[in-house]
């Protein structure tokens, strides 16, 4: 006899379920997108298709199917399953896990499978706990992280795994998301939803490879209109995109990055559309004027010394005006930077004294207070 009790409870936890949830698949044929993984004949739908998963490590930017994808290895698999927020678990917590995979291994009945979501929450002591457990083969263990695992993970706990890079899901990829949560009776299959295709395409496009804030957006759209949900009523939902842009991590120096080699390279285009994200997420414009000045210096130099002067110029307005205004100062800067002419010699030359400060024998410095000149036994030492 059904349990009524459980099944309302059951009813009641799926009504407060986010679309997302709700719609997160469960076999490899319900996934969309991360072809160069998940193509057929690649590396994970091997694992997964045989059931011999080795320790994983999803990196990817938020929506990209990170969870998704240890949901369904999890589905797919045989052994035993836990699965936790890294932020939500202890030592304790781990060490119990291990000590029931071990009995489970004893007892025949397979090993133990831990998803660690946000892994990169785990402190290194944390996660220290585990390389012998994955090491032997105790546990499997998959995480999932939105950081750099060089930078988040111990390297012993990467040497252990195989570590798989998501990519942001294309426009098409999150339209056939979107579809599917308006036929899929997990979504508003039942309710026959009316959406414009204009909506959709700009859920798609705004939603920057994030399949969850497309969700969202259609979430809250259908949650707040009664007929027709139209282009407006899209934009309302979703009303700019969201740049993947951490400023302690991989985001931040990457940006600054391909801002200064687009600036080496004389790319103005591609150096402008740089500095407008990093300001659009939220950057401090010192922090691109600091980087500026110094490649006016490093990469200038001597080619044309006025470079350094308009630099420190433009840093000098930029601590004095700050946002909006600032954009423009950085942004005639960096046009004057892209289109100088570049040279190296003033920094490759304070690179090769110092080091030969550092590595040849020394040179006393003169007695007779004149310091362009050189004692005469070291004379023939130190040259060009």
């Amino acid at each position: 006899m059904p349990d009524l009790f459980f099944e309302q409870s059951v009813r009641k936890r799926n009504s407060v379920r986010p679309l997302a949830d709700r719609l997160r698949p469960t076999t490899l044929e319900e996934i969309v997108g991360q072809e160069h993984i998940l193509g057929e004949g690649m590396l994970l739908r091997r694992m997964i298709a045989g059931d011999t998963a080795s320790s994983l490590l999803f990196w990817g930017a938020p929506g990209t199917g990170k969870t998704t994808f240890a949901h369904v290895i999890a589905h797919e698999s045989s052994g035993h399953v836990e699965t936790f927020n890294a932020a939500m678990i202890g030592v304790q917590d781990i060490r119990r896990i291990i000590e029931e995979s071990k009995k489970r291994i004893e007892q025949d009945n397979g090993r133990t499978t831990l998803f660690l979501d946000e892994i990169h929450r785990f402190s290194r002591s944390q996660q220290d706990v585990l390389l012998e457990a994955v090491e032997q083969g105790i546990l499997i263990l998959i995480g999932a992280t939105t950081e750099n695992p060089s930078y988040s993970v111990n390297n012993a706990l990467i040497s252990r795994s195989t570590v798989l890079r998501l990519e942001p899901l294309s426009e098409e990829n999150i339209v056939a998301i979107l579809m599917r949560a308006l036929h899929d009776k997990r979504g508003y299959g039942l309710l026959e939803l009316n959406v414009c295709d204009t909506a959709i395409q700009h859920w798609a496009k705004y939603a920057d490879g994030d399949a969850r804030r497309a969700l969202i957006a259609l979430e809250v759209a259908a949650g707040s209109t009664e007929g027709t949900i139209t282009f407006e009523i899209a934009q309302q939902s979703m009303q700019r995109k969201a740049i993947r842009y951490d400023k302690l991590g991989d985001g931040h120096y990457d940006h600054a990055s391909a801002l200064i080699k687009s600036v080496r390279a004389g790319k103005t285009d591609a150096a402008l559309y740089w500095l407008a994200s990093m300001l659009e997420a939220g950057e401090d414009p010192r922090f691109i004027a600091r980087r500026m000045s110094i490649f006016a210096s490093e990469d200038i130099g001597l080619a044309d010394p006025r470079a350094l002067e308009q630099a420190a110029a433009a840093w000098l307005v930029v601590e004095r005006i700050g946002m909006p205004e600032c954009q423009l100062t950085l942004s005639q800067l960096i046009v004057y930077l892209s289109k100088s002419p570049k040279s190296r010699s003033a920094n490759d030359a304070i690179l090769q004294a110092r080091d030969d400060v550092a590595h040849k024998r020394t040179v006393l410095a003169p007695c007779d207070h004149d310091a362009n000149a050189l004692p005469t036994i070291t004379a023939n030492y130190y040259h060009e």
